[in-house]
């Protein structure tokens, strides 16, 4: 119901119209009546009525100063005007205060309900395009996120926005931004879901405080941030992101950070953490990359790797797994050091594992083979070296099977010698074929050489070398002085220690240091 004001000074009129109107039915209800405009404002004051009839000539305050005084305060609010023949000048007066409704007296039911069902008609109309309106306001509202993030997302990726572009979408959106940014991109790994990238954004958003945008793009979570000088809390938040995705999901999510620019450099921003990300190949995934590690690496890398690739092929040959792991260590660790075109590292892995291959007999040789284009695939070089461990481990193995089949009964027990006498400070050639296999010595190491392809003191130092290391395993706590006694290197620890460094590339105390570390 619409709230109607009845103003008047004659009584009568006022009584009249009061009583011959159906106010329900044209959905209107009187809320009172005024002698005269001063009243009558203090009533709209108290009240505030939808809809006013009112006489021009009144007391006081007359019907066309309170029209001017009710449309300055309450433009709302309609007006239906009473006058006599001679009043057309007060009425030509109201309209242009937007009075459409003018009735001479003496009126009637009839034209004063007329005129109210106009009013009632143009006041739902209005309610209709004010709800309307709001109800635009309030979508818009709820989808201007999403618009925001789609345009930033579009402004990062996209290379045909540039300054003219964001001036007028900043304007348009309301963006109060408008100074030095960095990007974030994480990237996640093959056999992801969207659940993974939905968290990663989630988690970044809630440890970096609203972030200016936050949205996926492929496998990718890219993150817009304000500069900020604290650049070490930052490195803090985003490890603080990766820990959190990673005890959640169990998987690694790699990071590049960019360097700051303003924000309509920041599809420039972008494609350096794309550029940035490629050097997880050598960082392995989980690291945050930024453009000093980029540096330091190119300033570093040496134009060629020298590498002898048949130090690992010899060492899977022989049968000997330490020596063969500890090549293919030495031999990736060279690769890391180096940080060569990708391209490049991965033809030194292809050429290595090809020269491996060949030493298999034809049926490993084909299977070995297909397994190239894998190697082709891989994104770290931690992937290609766990791959290539687990090549050499199967093939040492292998040749040491066969090299165990192909030893004779008497090299066979000299081996067996070997193992049995490690502590034995007199364990010599000489010893073993006069004392033990009553052999000609000179006669016993050719053999020794033809079948194993080494010298029997080499054979007998490397061994007693294997051993230390296993007895360092077992025994962190073990005395290098002990190991020397038992290995048969009587009271000479420091000969010793010149041994096991010529075989393992440390001292026993660098290597016990190591063993100590890796532990952790």
């Amino acid at each position: 119901m619409y709230k109607v004001l009845l103003v008047d000074d004659e009584r009568i009129i006022l009584d009249g119209i009061s009583r011959m109107v159906d106010w329900p039915s044209l959905q209107t209800e009187l809320m009172g009546t005024a002698r005269n405009g001063v009243e009558a404002f203090e009533r709209i004051q108290q009240q505030i009525p939808d809809i006013i009839i009112s006489d021009i000539r009144m007391p006081g305050m007359d019907g066309l100063e309170l029209v001017a005084r009710v449309s300055e305060a309450y433009p709302h609010i309609r007006f239906v005007l009473l006058s006599g023949f001679g009043e057309f000048d007060y009425a030509s007066r109201a309209m242009q205060y937007g009075v459409k409704h003018y009735l001479l007296k003496p009126t009637n039911e009839g034209k004063i309900g007329e005129a109210l069902k106009e009013i009632v008609a143009e006041l739902e109309q209005e309610t209709s395009k004010e709800s309307f309106v709001r109800n635009m306001k309030a979508e818009l509202e709820k989808v201007m996120p999403h618009v925001k993030e789609q345009f930033l997302k579009e402004f990062v990726t996209n290379k045909t926005y540039g300054k003219v572009d964001w001036d007028y979408f900043r304007n348009l959106f309301k963006l109060d931004f408008d100074y030095q940014i960095r990007l974030l991109l994480f990237q996640l790994e093959e056999g992801f879901e969207f659940e993974h990238l939905f968290a990663i954004k989630n988690i970044a958003q809630e440890i970096l405080v609203s972030p200016l945008l936050s949205t996926t793009i492929g496998n990718h979570v890219l993150i817009l941030l304000e500069e900020s000088d604290q650049i070490d809390q930052l490195h803090e938040r985003i490890y603080h992101i990766r820990d959190t995705f990673q005890s959640y999901y169990k998987r690694d999510v790699t990071i590049a950070l960019s360097e700051p620019s303003h924000i309509t450099q920041a599809r420039t921003l972008y494609r350096q953490c794309l550029h940035l990300l490629n050097y997880r190949f050598y960082l392995g995934e989980g690291s945050l990359i930024t453009r000093k590690d980029t540096e330091v690496s190119q300033e570093a890398s040496p134009k060629e790797l020298g590498w002898d690739e048949e130090r690992l092929n010899m060492s899977v040959r022989s049968g000997h797994r330490e020596e063969a792991e500890a090549a293919l260590r030495a031999f990736i660790g060279g690769l890391k050091e180096a940080q060569l075109d990708i391209d490049a590292t991965k033809s030194y892995v292809i050429q290595q594992f090809v020269s491996l291959v060949r030493q298999c007999a034809p049926e490993e040789m084909n299977h070995y083979f297909t397994q190239i284009p894998l190697i082709v695939e891989m994104n770290t070089l931690q992937m290609i070296q766990t791959f290539m461990e687990n090549v050499v481990i199967t093939m040492t193995e292998r040749f040491y099977g066969l090299n165990k089949v192909k030893h004779s009964a008497i090299v066979q027990k000299v081996m067996d010698v070997i193992n049995s006498q490690l502590g034995n400070s007199e364990l010599s050639l000489n010893w073993v074929a006069h004392d033990m296999l009553y052999m000609n010595a000179d006669y016993l190491g050719k053999l020794f050489k033809k079948e194993t392809g080494e010298k029997f003191s080499n054979y007998v130092m490397k061994t007693r070398i294997n051993r230390a290391t296993e007895m360092i395993a077992e025994d962190a706590d073990i005395k290098i002085f002990e190991l020397a006694e038992r290995l048969g290197f009587g009271d000479n620890p420091q000969y010793f220690s010149q041994v096991f460094k010529k075989y393992r590339g440390s001292t026993p105390s660098e290597y016990m240091k190591s063993a100590d570390t890796s532990a952790f």
